[in-house]
C-alpha cells in the first residue's frame, strides 16, 4: 500500500483501523510536546480495546509474532496522539524517526523485526513520507510489563 493514494485517514480505512481515542498519560508526563515543525510523542504501549495485547517478554514467553502486532498497535496508538495533537493526519509531512523498546530476553535478537510491525504500519498511512530512520532497543523491562513500546518524532504542517 506504500504506493496509495488517497489522505492517511483513507489509508487507514482501507486497512481497517479504526483509531482508538489517544490514550491517556500514565504517569507525570504529556502525549506529546510540538516544538517548531516537529512533534514528538511519548511512548506507546501495545494497548487495544480489550487491554494490553499481551505481557512478558519477546523470546521468553511472547513469540515475534505477537510482539510485531504489538509494535502494530503501539503505532496505531502514536497516530491516535498525532491525531490529537493535530486535528488532521494530513498535517503530517514525514515521520522522521521511531524509537521502538522491545522487552526481550538477553538472548532474543530480533528487535528489528518486531520493529517492522510498528514501521510498516507508517509506510502504508503515510506513503514514502512515512518512511523514516529508526533505533530497534532491547530492555530488561518496560511500564505494565508491555512488550514493545514505540515513540515518534514528526515534522508537521503549520
Amino acid at each position: 500500500m506504500n504506493g496509495a493514494t488517497g489522505s492517511p485517514d483513507e489509508r487507514l480505512a482501507a486497512l481497517g483501523i479504526d483509531l482508538p481515542e489517544a490514550p491517556a498519560p500514565a504517569a507525570a508526563y504529556v502525549p506529546f510536546v510540538r516544538t517548531g515543525d516537529l512533534l514528538f510523542t511519548a511512548g506507546q504501549v501495545a494497548v487495544g480495546d480489550g487491554g494490553l495485547v499481551a505481557t512478558g517478554k519477546v523470546g521468553a514467553g511472547v513469540d515475534t509474532e505477537t510482539a510485531v502486532r504489538c509494535a502494530r498497535q503501539c503505532a496505531i496508538n502514536v497516530l491516535a496522539q498525532l491525531k490529537a495533537a493535530l486535528g488532521d493526519l494530513s498535517k503530517v509531512r514525514r515521520v522522521v524517526k521511531l524509537t521502538v523498546f522491545v522487552s526481550s530476553d538477553p538472548a532474543f535478537t530480533e528487535q528489528h523485526i518486531v520493529a517492522n510491525g510498528a514501521s510498516e504500519l507508517f509506510a502504508d498511512v503515510f506513503g514514502d513520507a512515512g518512511r523514516h530512520a529508526r533505533s530497534a532497543v532491547g530492555a530488561p523491562a518496560l511500564p505494565l510489563d508491555t512488550p514493545v513500546e514505540v515513540e515518534a518524532i514528526v515534522e508537521v504542517r503549520p
